[in-house]
């Protein structure tokens, strides 16, 4: 992933309102950040863990979405995330959902998946072991190569029906 100041990241946004951008918090470590290792750039709000964000390349430029963790936790033993698909325990899967961007998103529609709860898919992916004990591992690269193309799609689907002309929405 290319470099991002933290104006482009605000402004990458494509389903954020005013007060999204006006909330929206980085996290401490964003100054060393280390771009040329990131598929994606995924964290959770440092002041409200409600809400997280993610930041994936779409049609060669970056387009940001906000999520927001649905209350409550999960009764299941085990869940898979949908972007990085890693078996986690029930706990630390969390349903995200993003409101859509433009017109749909303003009148209430929204999209959401199960992902692993700290937004740590990034790293997930690339763990040499199994995170669960009947989990069957890919090849790294084929983990990552899909873990991008999963998240790309994701923000994809909060931008449908949705003609960009520029990066915000």
């Amino acid at each position: 992933m290319r470099p991002l100041t933290e104006n482009e990241v605000r402004s990458s946004f494509v389903n954020a309102s005013t007060d999204d951008l006006r909330l929206v918090a980085l996290p401490a470590d964003f100054p060393f950040v280390d771009w040329d290792h990131l598929d994606f750039y995924a964290w959770s709000d440092p002041r409200t863990r409600a809400r997280g964000y993610v930041i994936a390349e779409v049609s060669g430029a970056p387009r940001g979405i906000v999520l927001r963790r649905a209350d409550g936790s999960s009764r299941a033993r085990a869940a898979m995330c949908n972007l990085c698909h890693t078996m986690q325990p029930g706990d630390q899967v969390s349903l995200f959902t993003a409101r859509k961007a433009g017109d749909a998103g303003a009148q209430g529609d929204s999209v959401g998946t199960y992902i692993c709860t700290d937004l740590s898919c990034h790293e997930n992916v690339r763990l040499a072991a199994p995170l669960a004990p009947n989990e069957v591992r890919a090849s790294v690269d084929m983990r990552i190569d899909g873990t991008t193309r999963r998240t790309r799609a994701f923000v994809e689907r909060v931008l449908e029906g949705v003609h960009e002309t520029n990066g915000g929405g």
